[in-house]
């Protein structure tokens, strides 16, 4: 018997979790989640969802379980997402296969519950579209636009004329697509990091996937050389490079006792690719330990130890233990924390001056690259660069100077060619080189001025802020320029981002809003969200993160950030007092003491 789902008029009142039976007559209830990222930890792993009945009568839980149903493999989400629409509505539900199964990735705000005359009731749910989850395990930008779906419930018990709690509950009028919630796709999917080489081939680049909890571990070595086969994510694409084309695997890679072997099909013989791809799928299972035989159209390779293949080929082959520095007095200044390593300042007194905001880095040959704003005339600042052996005591200077310069950033290179960076000047984003000109970078962007950029350890991606949004893009070095692809906007919940910096291979930090100034890490393709602090009480200006790695061990505080002329430090947060800084000359008693500030890593 079909029953329709009218909307009610009742009072409101706010329920979070608790759950109860379809009444007869009972008040709307709002379960407003917020839209609060998920805190570390807070959420348990699992291999598969719920099933319909878990849940029994409690219509919250139910409507959560139905939004993790699809979670898992994708060519049985439509069987397990069926499962919870009642049998007269199922063939509204119209079936893909394959590489065409997509689940709507959504963060939930609020979901109403209006109780019905006939025993049902209608839910409302209001979502913000995060990603679409494809069956290569990357998740593409939203399509959909909707911020609302409708559907309904009713008692599983109707069908049988019995009132049985245990019989459970149905959707009916269900919405023609697959809805997954990020709680599930945090908690059924495992966030992997595959690589492809950079477009020069120089370097790997991170490149992040989802695979379902509920693939057995013995398959991860197929699933990943899929992943490869397939090629990298639409917006990394323009940095690197994928396998040539018509690469396919032959048969399943296959295993036991620590022994993997992959079978391709690759219309190349050249041993240098060939070995490319070892260390490239070696870095792209993780720490999978055991042994690697590559078969080219059956041909076998040399037997590999992945661990061993890591080992001698590193991810970031000059990247180091971090040091802390500050700009204290118009000057650079280490900053001293117990049990950390502390360096010196790598310039000569005669150049460290007049500093505003710096980034320092190291060539392949351990030249320092110094790249500072400086001030300038009337309120003004220029872009001051010096590179060499330290310390560095000769500075070039931009040729104009700007009303607004962001904290420059260096393009990490692992060759000997010259330095190159990025930095934002009165809203437009510009490429520097070693002798601080400027080269104005166009990019395929809504209309709104660009304020923040921040580049990856790899140095083949950038995050970006600009028009109050945040953005990822692919960097492009080949041929000896600096091309940036078209940028990817992440969806979020913080509103106004003001900085943000890579604190992970696949996660940023996030300086904006949620209500109130707040600190976030967000993984690079938006989906995952953890929060830092929100706390803040203003916004941030300066944000600086490290970027932890599998090279380097990360240090107790990875990130460090600037509110209100004051810089604090993580893990464990702290004022970075004028104590931490060494090299200053103690102040007289009554003398107001200047505060460190634009606080950043040397790595």
């Amino acid at each position: 018997m079909r029953r329709p789902t009218l909307l009610g008029t009742f009072g409101v009142m706010v329920l979070l979790g608790a759950g109860c039976g379809i009444p007869a007559a009972s008040d709307v209830r709002v379960d407003g989640k917020g839209g609060a990222a998920t805190e570390a930890g807070v959420i348990s792993r699992g291999s598969e969802p719920p099933t319909r009945t878990a849940s029994g009568t409690l219509q919250e839980v139910f409507v959560r379980n139905f939004l993790s149903a699809a979670a898992g493999e994708p060519d049985r989400a439509y069987e397990r997402v069926k499962a919870f629409v009642a049998p007269e509505d199922k063939i509204r539900l119209q079936d893909k296969k394959g590489s065409e199964v997509a689940l709507n990735v959504v963060r939930l705000r609020e979901a109403v519950y209006t109780p019905n005359r006939d025993l049902t009731t209608t839910v409302k749910i209001t979502v913000q579209q995060i990603g679409v989850l494809r069956a290569n395990g990357t998740l593409a930008p939203p399509v959909a636009t909707e911020t609302e779906y409708e559907f309904g419930l009713r008692s599983a018990s109707f069908d049988g004329g019995v009132d049985d709690d245990r019989a459970g509950l149905y959707i009916i009028d269900p919405p023609n697509v697959l809805l997954l919630s990020d709680t599930a796709l945090r908690q059924y999917y495992q966030d992997e990091t595959i690589y492809f080489w950079s477009s020069d081939r120089t370097r790997l680049v991170p490149d992040q996937r989802y695979r379902p909890q509920a693939v057995p571990v013995e398959r991860r070595v197929n699933e990943v050389v899929k992943w490869l086969v397939g090629g990298p994510s639409d917006w990394l694409r323009p940095g690197v490079v994928g396998l040539p084309d018509r690469t396919e695997l032959i048969n399943n890679a296959t295993g036991g006792n620590g022994r993997w072997e992959v079978n391709l099909d690759m219309p190349s013989d050249d041993q240098n690719g060939i070995d490319q791809l070892i260390t490239q799928i070696a870095w792209s299972l993780g720490d999978l330990p055991g042994q690697l035989e590559l078969k080219i159209r059956n041909n076998a390779q040399p037997v590999v130890i992945l661990g061993e293949r890591r080992n001698s080929h590193a991810l970031y082959p000059h990247a180091a233990s971090p040091l802390r520095f500050g700009v204290y007095d118009g000057a650079i200044h280490p900053l001293d924390f117990e049990g950390e390593p502390s360096g010196t300042v790598p310039l000569a007194p005669e150049v460290n001056r007049n500093v505003v905001s710096a980034s320092l880095g190291f060539a392949k040959d351990r030249r320092i690259l110094a790249a500072m704003v400086v001030t300038g005339s009337k309120n003004r600042y220029r872009l001051a660069v010096g590179t060499g052996v330290e310390p560095v005591s000769v500075l070039s200077r931009s040729s104009t100077e700007y009303s607004s310069i962001s904290r420059p950033v260096w393009l990490r290179m692992v060759d000997s060619r010259p330095g190159r960076g990025l930095v934002v000047a009165d809203g437009q984003l510009y490429r520097f080189d070693e002798t601080a000109r400027m080269y104005q970078m166009p990019l395929n962007l809504p209309s709104g001025e660009v304020t923040a950029v921040a580049a990856a350890l790899d140095g083949q991606r950038v995050a970006l802020i600009a028009g109050g949004r945040l953005y990822v893009a692919a960097v492009n070095l080949d041929g000896g320029g600096v091309s940036i692809g078209p940028p990817r906007e992440l969806v979020t919940s913080l509103t106004n981002p003001t900085a943000v910096d890579w604190g992970r291979e696949d996660q940023l930090v996030v300086a904006g809003s949620v209500g109130q100034p707040a600190l976030y890490e967000i993984s690079v393709d938006g989906a995952l969200e953890t929060p830092l602090r929100t706390d803040l009480g203003a916004k941030v200006n300066h944000l600086t993160a490290y970027p932890s790695n599998r090279g380097v061990r990360a240090p107790s505080g990875a990130y460090m950030y600037e509110v209100n002329g004051v810089a604090y430090r993580s893990s464990p947060f702290e004022r970075i007092e004028p104590s931490r800084v060494r090299g200053i000359a103690p102040v007289p008693a009554g003398v107001r003491q200047s505060n460190p500030s634009a606080p950043f890593f040397l790595y």
